[in-house]
């Protein structure tokens, strides 16, 4: 699933081609993704100007003038390509190319003003979108809970003790938990937990202080390396330009078992831990 910096990656992407652009017609390609389109999709967003598009953890919000909200998620292989007339669609040079999105999944093109057309594909159909008042924000199930950007001034190495005090679970588990931490996914918490030298079996209580300093500098150096990277390609993922991102070069950790550790003294492990995929080095990270 792509992780914040996929998704800010994105947002960047389709910004400039949406904000303060006044949507023309939406077309459906089906009546559902992981959930149903909500009702009168099309009407409600025909003829409404987009006055910012915004991220919130791995959701992306499109401010409307309508004062409404639409909430767009990617899911496990959604993507975005943008259609401007006679310019094709786009896509820049300095990266590696991700396969062309096979048209038979095109689940919703929006056509805006200027001739633009964004397209959303979906083969696996685990994104959705929905409409919601954006007065209500504070009550919108799927953001009321979330914890704090790890790019925010409230995210801190005083907060991750705070917030882990008392906690027995793993702390890898922990920062995968959005009410901790809003956008961190297994890629970026497993490559930050090995900045920090923290083992990801390690207990949350036991991450405060110095630890807990060391871990929010690392998951901030990580994330901020990764969006500029233009996000991590997995599978699916493209950006809002059909272009892949290449953070996985970079990658210390992750989908390294076997290999060996920066260190040069040990071999990267992989363990499970609730059914996910741990990657860390036992030496360097206690």
């Amino acid at each position: 699933m792509p992780e914040l910096p996929e998704v800010e990656t994105v947002r960047r992407g389709l910004a400039p081609v949406m904000e303060g652009r006044r949507i023309v017609s939406v077309r459906l390609g089906r009546s559902d993704l992981r959930f149903p389109f909500p009702e009168r999709f099309g009407e409600r967003l025909a003829g409404v100007r987009v006055t910012r598009l915004e991220r919130r953890a791995k959701y992306l919000l499109a401010r409307l003038g309508s004062g409404e909200t639409l909430l767009m998620h990617l899911g496990m292989s959604g993507r975005f390509s943008i259609r401007a007339d006679g310019d094709g669609t786009r896509k820049p040079g300095a990266f590696a190319y991700a396969p062309p999105a096979d048209p038979r999944h095109d689940h919703a093109v929006f056509a805006f003003e200027g001739g633009i057309e964004v397209t959303y594909n979906d083969p696996r159909r685990f994104g959705f979108m929905t409409l919601f008042e954006t007065d209500g924000e504070a009550r919108q199930p799927f953001l009321k809970d979330l914890g704090p950007e790890p790019m925010s001034n409230r995210f801190s190495g005083a907060y991750l003790s705070e917030v882990f005090a008392g906690r027995r679970a793993p702390v890898k588990a922990a920062l995968l938990d959005q009410r901790v931490v809003a956008g961190l996914g297994n890629i970026y918490v497993c490559e930050a937990l090995w900045r920090a030298r923290i083992s990801p079996r390690r207990t949350s209580a036991s991450v405060a202080g110095a630890r807990a300093e060391r871990l929010a500098g690392a998951v901030r150096a990580v994330i901020a390396e990764a969006i500029e990277a233009g996000g991590s390609t997995l599978r699916d993922y493209a950006g809002a330009d059909g272009a892949m991102g290449y953070f996985q070069h970079s990658f210390d950790v992750y989908g390294r078992e076997g290999e060996v550790c920066a260190c040069g003294k040990t071999r990267i492990r992989r363990i499970l831990q609730s059914n996910r995929s741990s990657f860390y080095c036992p030496l360097c990270q206690r």
